[in-house]
């Protein structure tokens, strides 16, 4: 089992930055692809950010791309998204999830289903 626990949100004014982290514990997630989600009041959990075990490739939500990056240090088993420009459109709670599947489609790499341990999830607000 792996528990996520994600920090670093909080009120921030438009254009301003944030950078969540995202703690893992219970095994090392060296080898799991990470993801950030989010959801704000009323919609559907959204595909933020995806890094692999390795932190050698990335992909972001086309909203995200140029204002966001996504990293992680395997060894302190922790994930970030560093979050720049902030829009009041961000607004959101920021969930980070694990995908342990030894392989995994790209065409997956957005979809909810595919992770199998999410954290409790971070209170981005922007403010205009």
């Amino acid at each position: 089992q792996v528990q996520l626990v994600e920090s670093g949100g909080g009120l921030v004014q438009v254009g301003g930055s944030l950078r969540l982290s995202c703690a893992a514990s219970g095994r090392t997630i060296s080898n799991y692809a990470m993801g950030w989600f989010r959801q704000a009041p009323g919609k559907e959990r959204e595909f933020v950010a995806r890094i692999s075990g390795s932190g050698g490739s990335s992909d972001y939500t086309d909203s995200v791309k140029g204002r966001f990056t996504i990293s992680r240090d395997n060894a302190k088993n922790t994930v970030y998204l560093q979050m720049n420009s902030l829009k009041p459109e961000d607004t959101a709670v920021y969930y980070c999830a694990a995908d342990s599947s030894m392989y995994t489609s790209g065409r997956y790499y957005s979809k909810p289903l595919t992770y199998d341990y999410w954290g409790q999830g971070t209170q981005v607000t922007v403010s205009s």
